[in-house]
């Protein structure tokens, strides 16, 4: 793994989800920067290849959630504050995903085509994540709730 990697408190969450997700051991040969990009990164041959109009699958829609679960999971283990990962998809590829807690939207992303989603590179997602994470900390400390002490 590199450097960008290892630091990036974002991409280590995500290799925890996906590594969790691999039930019957089918990536385990695989490195987590090559099962990274296996998974999220599309290059623009691939993007030819796809379709412009397409319904999209249900394992594209999970892996596409996988990223905001990720940020959800960090963000509570440095806060201690409860998130929760909600995703709206139409087949067409149109909806929403937010990450939300207590009162407080962390991460409100659109999408449409997105089963085209996908990132060029993988400095691109590592960049993306830990922005989406860095700026979930700055929006919940100066939205979250005020805490009543009696």
């Amino acid at each position: 793994m590199s450097q960008n990697t290892e630091s990036n408190d974002f991409t280590k969450e995500l290799i925890r989800q996906l590594r969790a997700a691999d039930q019957f051991g089918n990536w385990s040969k695989m490195s987590d920067e090559e099962l990274l990009e296996k998974k999220f990164v599309k290059t623009k041959e691939d993007l030819r290849k796809i379709p412009i109009i397409a319904d999209i699958d249900e394992m594209l829609i999970g892996e596409i959630k996988m990223i905001f679960k990720a940020v959800a999971l960090q963000f509570e283990r440095k806060t201690g504050v409860m998130c929760n990962v909600v995703m709206e998809m139409s087949h067409e590829g149109f909806g929403r995903c937010i990450v939300i807690t207590d009162r407080v939207v962390l991460v409100d992303k659109y999408f449409k085509d997105a089963h085209r989603f996908g990132y060029r590179t993988l400095e691109k997602l590592y960049e993306e994540g830990q922005k989406y994470l860095e700026k979930s900390y700055e929006i919940y400390e100066q939205f979250k709730p005020y805490k009543n002490s009696n």
